[in-house]
This record gives C-alpha cells, structure tokens and sequence, in this order.
C-alpha cells in the first residue's frame, strides 16, 4: 500500500528530483499511445539515473507490496505502460547514456532510456546501424523496445529486436542484480535468459543495460511503389518477389482506406483508386541493388500492378516513405480515438486476412484502414472510433474478437510486435491453449511471485 512514509523513502532514496508526485506528472504518466484503453494515476513516478536506484526503488515496492510499471517513452500500443493498479512507475529517461560503441566488436552498450534513433547517429558515424526499425523510431527508447520485441519496416531482411540482442543487466523483482550474454558470437552458457527478458514488457525483470549488434550500414538502396487493382494481384507479388530470391529490406502493404485517408492528409501524390499499393526498398551493394531493384519491378508488373514508381532521387524516396509512416497519423485525423491492433499471418494468407477484415468492418459499420510490413505478414488493422459512442465502442470490441480469431484461423498470431500487454491477455489461450498459458504463469511466478513487475500485463494472477 503506497503511504506517505513511501513517499518519503523513496526521496531519500532517489533525491526530491527524481520523485513526481504533482497532479499534472500523475496524469502525465496515466496514459500511453494505446487508444480506447483508460487511463489510471499512479501514486507516484521516479526517474532513476543508475542500477543503484532501481535496486532500491525494488526493495522499497517488495517492502509494502506495491507494484511497478517500468515505461520508457510510453509509445507502446499495447497498454504495456499504464499503471492499472496505482503503485509506482518508473521512468527510465534519465537513464539515456550510450555507454559504449565498439566497432570492432560490431556492439553497443546503451542503458534503457536510450532513443533508438540517438544510437543510430552515433553508430552512422562508424559506418554502421541498429537494424529494428518501428515507427516511433526517432522517439521509442531501447528499452522500451526491447521489451515489446519491437519490429518495425525493416523486419523481413534484417530481423526484428530479439535479434540484435546479445546481453543486458537486470534488476529482479526480488532486487538482485543479473548480467546475462556478452560480445562473443557464441554464447550457450545457462540459459537463453536474454531471450526470455526480450519482449517479456517489463513482467519479470528490470532492464537497466543493452548489449546490443549493429551492422555495417547498406551503401545503396532504391525505393519504389506499385499499384494494383486487385488485392490477391498484390498478395502474389509479395510472395513472388521472395520467390525470386529477392528479400528487400522493406516491403510494406496499404489498402484502399488507408491510402485515400494517407492521401489527403499528406498529398504524397498516392493513387485513391488503387486497391492496394506495394512499398518496396532493396539496399545492400550498389550492384546488388542494380540487380534486385529490376527484378521486383519486373515481377510486380507480371502480377498485374498497373504503375510502378520508382524513387529516382532521395526526395521521391522520402516522400514514399514519409506517406508510409503517415498512415497511423493520418487514420487519427478521421475520429478522436483509434485501435490499432498487428495481428500476424503467414505472408501468402495476407490477401485473406485483410478480405477478412473488410467483411469485418463492413459487418460491424466500422472504418478500419489495413497497412503495415507484408513482407512478414505482419498487418495493421486499425479502427478510428468515437470513445463517447458506446455503441461504436462495442462494435469495435467485438470486431476485434474476430480479427484475433481470423488471424489465428490463418495460421497466425496475436501480436507480431505490439506485445500482448492489457487487451490480449484473454486471448492467449486461442493460441497457447490453457497449458501454454500455464506454463508463462509458473515462469511469470518463479522470477515474480507477489505480481509487483507490470502486473495485469501479458499474464494475470490465477484467481
């Protein structure tokens, strides 16, 4: 229970800087980027600087049995970071320090707070990169990021963020301090734990460091955009392109509500008619690139595309890629709220699932723009919704039901990298089945007994 005698402790822990405990920082820290999911104050926010403070902010929460939601930038769509039982949030903002870049090793060392695109300025400068790539790139923190598995345009060639990591530092729920991976290329010590914290959201430990790989940066790339009529023509494309040994580092998919509402927000110049577009970018060696970026195009225009655009300057690049990463923005200009959810398919059954969500909408007398990175068949079905329309709001629950159950009838999953958070928990039994669920319970109780670490996130309590 959160007295004022926490309070106090935790100032002395932390120092009256770093303890917020203002109305206006408790609303702040209410909410994050999860639309149609209520806010709720916590009791308090600290802003640790190193290990050390988080300890003992740990020790503090065991003590009087109160829990911690860890947050980095708060840009998660998952509820992930709001604090559903009060307690304590801690921020790792200040935590923001590149520790280390190794260039001869290929790795970083960063703490939590770290922006994913800050470390990739100071990588550039060696000539490399930090491949994940989520939307909120230029804001999301590392840590953050890791512990949603962050995926982002990029997946299909490069891997998403569980690939990229190599080690952290932990603090536990019990307070005890872990180390776990290194810079070698073979590692088989233990237990995989560094596997089992990435994507866990802050449920069974703390991250207070990263040990992550970099690249080295592509020297050439070359973006296009193809327009097809017909969303099985661009579903053959897709699976065409890889068919023929190309794997471009982007290949991302809008339809026909999402493009019309991109459109007139950005006046990126997209086709309103089309049924879907392809956004296509290979990189690699410049005659790699030569090679490849013909060979999509041929093959787009084999599976019906009725125009092709290929970026012939880095301006008509950028603006492929700013209408792109437009699409979230733009669907938020149309209602005050939206659900933004990655259910997850096989990349040859994307045509089925976004038929499949069109006869959903339609169902229920929702607009609901589909985007996002086809190339893994990771697709985002967004709603745009009143919240104050209870009516509204009732269809969209119940046409996320059937979204969940669509992917998963198509071989596919929950999330593919907005993690599970509040709003998919009960759903995990669709996909794991009640000894799957089980099992992420008994590890979830071995590492945090009491529930203190973000609790009511990826597993609850059994009651």
């Amino acid at each position: 229970m959160f007295t004022t005698e926490v309070l106090h402790e935790l100032i002395k822990v932390l120092g009256k800087e770093n303890v917020l405990s203002e109305k206006e920082d408790l609303v702040t820290y209410s909410y994050d980027a999860t639309a149609a999911v209520p806010s709720v104050e916590p009791d308090v926010v600290v802003t640790p600087t190193s290990t050390e403070h988080v300890v003992e902010i740990v020790k503090i929460a065991n003590r009087y049995k109160i829990p911690i939601y860890p947050r980095g930038s708060g840009t998660n769509l998952s509820g992930g970071a709001i604090p559903i039982k009060k307690g304590i949030v801690l921020t790792t903002q200040k935590m923001n320090k590149i520790l280390e870049l190794d260039a001869d090793n290929l790795t970083a060392m960063v703490q939590p707070g770290v922006i994913i695109q800050d470390l990739n300025n100071e990588a550039v400068k060696h000539g490399l990169i930090y491949p994940p790539d989520p939307g909120t790139v230029s804001t999301a923190t590392m840590g953050g990021s890791v512990s949603e598995c962050s995926g982002g345009l990029r997946g299909l060639k490069y891997g998403v963020t569980k690939h990229y990591i190599m080690g952290m530092e932990l603090v536990l729920a019990n307070g005890d301090v872990i180390k776990w991976g290194g810079k070698t290329v073979k590692n088989v010590s233990g237990y995989d734990l560094t596997a089992l914290f990435t994507g866990a959201e802050g449920t069974l430990g703390i991250i207070t460091k990263l040990l992550v790989k970099l690249i080295p940066a592509p020297e050439a790339r070359k973006s296009l955009l193809a327009v097809f009529d017909d969303l099985d023509k661009a579903g053959n494309a897709i699976s065409d392109i890889i068919r023929n040994k190309v794997i471009p580092a982007t290949l991302e998919i809008m339809d026909k509500v999402t493009i019309g509402t991109v459109e007139n927000f950005t006046h990126a110049g997209l086709p309103t008619d089309a049924e879907a577009v392809l956004l296509i970018e290979v990189d690699g060696y410049k005659e790699v690139v030569e090679r490849e970026a013909p060979v999509v195009e041929r093959v787009c225009r084999e599976n019906g595309a009725v125009d092709i655009k290929v970026a012939k300057t880095d301006q008509e690049r950028d603006l492929i890629w700013f209408a792109r990463r437009n699409a979230l923005p733009s669907l938020a200009q149309v209602k005050p709220a939206l659900v933004l959810e990655d259910a997850t398919v096989p990349r040859s059954k994307i045509p089925n699932v976004i038929k499949e969500i069109r006869r959903i909408a339609e169902k229920y007398n929702l607009m609901i723009g589909t985007y996002g990175h086809a190339g893994d068949g990771n697709l985002h079905p967004t709603i745009v919704i009143d919240p104050r329309d209870q009516d509204e709001v009732h269809r969209m629950e119940q046409a996320v039901d059937e979204i969940f159950k669509a992917a998963i009838s198509l071989e596919g999953t929950l999330s593919g990298e907005h993690g599970i958070g509040i709003g998919k928990v009960k759903y995990l039994p669709l996909e794991f089945g009640e000894a799957g669920v089980n099992t992420i319970r008994r590890i979830k109780e071995a590492l945090d007994p009491n529930y203190l670490l973000n609790p009511g996130k990826m597993v609850t309590k059994e009651e």
